[in-house]
This record gives structure tokens, C-alpha cells and sequence, in this order.
């Protein structure tokens, strides 16, 4: 979008204020705009980084014939450009940045008031005795099923047995339908949460 509004004042300075992109240099005139690629290319580059827009980084219309159609042509390069375009993409930022922050603040809230492995809330085991805490590092510890995993990876298959060749069937498929998803032991005997489904801990 700013790219196809920069094209546009680029189209117009290029017919109607190439003058103005003229500057000297050491004795020679460095023109910024005598081609439409070199004048897109100073107006996304000069224009964008300018606090005042193209305006800053051009001569001066003073007391040229074309002074007002100048200052219409700055003014509205600033507002659109400057004011608009850039204030809508630093929104667009900020805002990814703030689902990125909100996102990152959801799995943290899981992983402290959930069963990484289980998915049953803190506050159901809450109500046993030792709690949430001894479930997340005895019952389902995480690091258990990763040494499990490991383990299995480092096994020959034909040394498998019957129950650890289901569960690397599994997860060569990508699926984890032998994590206890909904069952905890200590739940009333292996009780399910609603959402949950049947498996073995």
C-alpha cells in the first residue's frame, strides 16, 4: 500500500517537479529524479526516512512558479505518507507484537495451572492431598516421557516389547494418543475429565 501511494507522488514529480530534485554537488548537479526508477528509489528511501516527508530532502519552491502546487504536493506526501501509511504499519506492529506478548501469557498460565501431560487443571488436584505439585513431578513428570522417548531411540526394535512398539508406531506417525490425556491415577481411580478420554497413566 505505501509503496503504491509513493509510486504515485513519484509519477507526479517525475512530469511536473523534476526541477526540485536537482542539487549541486561539488560543482555538478546531482539529480535525484531523472529517471522514474532513481525517483522512486530517493522517495522511498528519502522520503520515508524525512520527519517532514519529501519536502526535507528537496530544494525549496520559494518564489517558483510552481510554489503552490509544491506546498500542496509536500503537504499532502506528509500527511498520507508520513502521518497515515507509517502510523498504520507501526499499528500493525505493535499489535503483532502484543498477540505475540498475549499468546506467550496464555501458555504460560498453562503450563502453571495445567498438567503439561494430562491437560487437567491445578485446581482439581488442588483438593488431594500434596496437590498439583506432586502430580506435575512424580505422577506426570514431563521428563519421564522424554527419557521414555529417548530411550526408545536408542533401543534396537527388534529388543522392543510389545507395549514400546505401539508407543514408536505412535510417535513415528507423529500422533501422542498413548499420553494420558484427561487421566490422572490419583482422580478417584483414574476418573476422566470431561474433555478427556480414556488411557493409561
Amino acid at each position: 500500500m505505501t509503496s503504491v501511494v509513493v509510486y504515485i507522488y513519484t509519477v507526479l514529480a517525475f512530469n511536473f517537479f523534476r526541477k526540485f530534485y536537482e542539487k549541486e554537488v561539488n560543482g555538478s548537479s546531482d539529480p535525484k529524479c531523472h529517471s522514474m526508477i532513481t525517483c522512486f528509489v530517493f522517495h522511498m528511501y528519502a522520503g520515508l526516512r524525512s520527519g517532514g516527508g519529501i519536502g526535507d530532502s528537496i530544494k525549496d519552491p520559494d518564489g517558483d512558479e510552481y510554489e503552490l502546487q509544491r506546498m500542496i504536493f509536500d503537504i499532502t506526501f506528509f500527511f498520507f505518507v508520513i502521518v497515515i501509511l507509517l502510523a498504520i504499519i507501526q499499528g500493525l506492529i505493535i499489535d503483532s507484537f502484543g498477540e505475540l506478548r498475549d499468546h506467550e501469557e496464555d501458555v504460560k498460565i498453562d503450563m502453571e495451572k495445567k498438567c503439561f501431560v494430562c491437560g487437567i487443571g491445578k485446581e482439581r488436584f488442588d483438593t488431594l492431598p500434596h496437590g498439583f505439585e506432586r502430580h506435575v513431578e512424580q505422577d506426570h513428570r514431563i521428563a519421564n516421557y522424554l527419557f521414555m522417548v529417548m530411550y526408545l531411540f536408542t533401543k534396537k526394535s527388534t529388543d522392543y516389547t510389545g507395549q514400546e512398539s505401539y508407543v514408536y508406531n505412535l510417535l513415528m506417525e507423529d500422533k501422542f494418543d498413548f499420553f494420558p490425556v484427561g487421566v490422572a491415577f490419583r482422580l478417584n481411580d483414574g476418573e476422566s475429565t470431561p474433555t478427556g478420554k480414556e488411557g493409561n497413566t
